[in-house]
């Protein structure tokens, strides 16, 4: 009897095989034979599940942010529930917040890759679809989670969502862009120190 295979299972050992080959060679040496081989697969099995590079790259980083999306969401489902106390919110905000910075190994391969897709999406137009979305979906995300911090009393009245959640945005990248290329010197701990007293100004703004 032959043995059933799960379609979606194998797509993601192959994008888990992506990963392990662009955080050892860099995302440019993936290529179709390094990626079946690191999966133990023939090059024939892989596009099997995939039509061609551009569709393996493109699951790859969907899978990706799929992943740390999926993270963040439970932090977001947590302190934005009607039920959270306003004392659980802003602490929850930090955590939240704290996702999306490389303060652990995890993340740290993490920020490593979504900077090396990010980067790819510059000249492949199939990945920039992808890129675009995780920025709408993190803006909005962001200016929802400041905006519950208004209602809660931590944040000015007069603060300007747009502007703020862009202002974040660029803080949290701007961390994890120095932490993939200094780690010896951009640390977890002055990474969280450093968001918190960002925090901190807003509240205490005006």
């Amino acid at each position: 009897m032959p043995k059933i295979v799960d379609r979606e299972a194998r797509r993601q050992e192959v994008a888990d095989a992506v990963f392990r080959v662009a955080a050892r060679d860099g995302l440019e040496n993936a290529s179709l034979r390094k990626v079946a081989d690191e999966a133990g697969l023939a090059i024939g099995s892989v596009r099997h599940y995939f039509t061609g590079h551009g569709e393996l790259m493109t699951f790859a980083m969907e899978e990706l942010a799929r992943r740390i999306e999926h993270r963040v969401r439970g932090h977001a489902d947590r302190i934005l529930s009607p039920g959270a106390r306003a004392g659980d919110r802003r602490a929850g905000m930090t955590e939240l917040l704290a996702e999306f910075l490389p303060l652990d190994a995890a993340r740290q391969e993490e920020a490593t890759l979504w900077l090396a897709f990010t980067t790819a999406a510059r000249t492949r137009p199939e990945l920039r679809p992808r890129l675009d979305a995780s920025h709408e979906g993190m803006h909005a995300l962001l200016v929802r989670v400041l905006s519950e911090a208004r209602r809660a009393g931590g944040l000015t009245e007069d603060a300007d969502f747009d502007i703020e959640a862009l202002r974040l945005a660029a803080l949290l990248d701007g961390l994890t862009l120095q932490a993939v290329l200094r780690p010896g010197d951009v640390t977890p701990e002055a990474m969280r120190r450093v968001l918190t007293r960002h925090l901190d100004s807003l509240r205490h703004s005006g």
